[in-house]
């Protein structure tokens, strides 16, 4: 019951989302649905679930934080903007319009990386030490992701920036929020798999890790940021996803 209800959740997202994107003229819109989606997955299970409502709750209450927080800050930093690149060059890539390359993957992206809140949410009682690792593994993500947003936000204002972002987290990694997307899944996941089966859904952070990677993330990002000045020189000393001292 609550995977089909997640499903429900998904194809009604995509289609609100459709139409946002016909109205507005981008598709882009599909990136403030991501974190909105999931929240409403994870109030959805909880609701229908029957494990143990702490972790119900528990598990809502992180994904909502971290979804909302993310629509949030997307919403303002799109606003007035047009089309993304990278959606643009995924569109001009090959056949099919937005059903085929942007809202079927991406709804069935949601249920495949929401499915350890769909299983945690009827699964029995969990090993608490997992849970308390998964936490402060989510808390470690969302303090990655805000933190590296401030960041580029206060250089984007600093008048005298250089032509490179390469302060702060973006020191280490080129993408801190995207390594923060990471760990937040990674801890939802260790909480969801505290009990069992929840264990069995690890592909569901594997793909989120992946996304945030190769698919829709770091990867077609940078195709656009390496004709930028100075970026080729920044990503040479830079890890690109994991945050490691910079190259000399």
């Amino acid at each position: 019951m609550v995977t089909a209800a997640a499903a429900g959740v998904c194809v009604v997202a995509m289609a609100i989302t459709a139409y946002a994107a016909r109205r507005t003229g981008r598709v882009s819109v599909v990136d403030v649905t991501w974190g909105l989606a999931l929240a409403v997955v994870a109030g959805v299970s909880a609701l229908v679930g029957d494990a143990p409502g702490w972790r119900r709750w528990l598990v809502f209450a992180l994904v909502a934080t971290w979804g909302l927080r993310l629509s949030w800050h997307i919403l303002k930093r799109s606003f007035g903007h047009g089309e993304d690149p990278r959606y643009t060059e995924l569109l001009g890539s090959g056949r099919g319009g937005p059903v085929v390359r942007v809202w079927i993957p991406q709804g069935g992206a949601i249920w495949l990386v929401s499915l350890p809140v769909q299983v945690s949410a009827a699964a029995g009682n969990g090993v608490p030490a997992v849970v308390v690792v998964g936490v402060v593994l989510w808390i470690l993500g969302v303090a990655f992701e805000s933190i590296g947003d401030a960041q580029l936000a206060a250089y984007k204002k600093d008048p005298d920036r250089g032509p490179v972002m390469d302060r702060g987290l973006w020191r280490y990694t080129r993408h801190p929020n995207y390594f923060g997307d990471a760990c937040v899944w990674w801890g939802i996941y260790l909480v969801c798999a505290s009990s069992w089966p929840g264990v069995l859904t690890i592909l569901s952070p594997l793909a989120m890790t992946y996304f945030l990677v190769f698919a829709t993330g770091a990867r077609l990002l940078e195709r656009t940021m390496m004709q930028r000045p100075g970026y080729q020189e920044y990503a040479a000393r830079t890890s690109m996803f994991v945050p490691l001292p910079p190259k000399n």
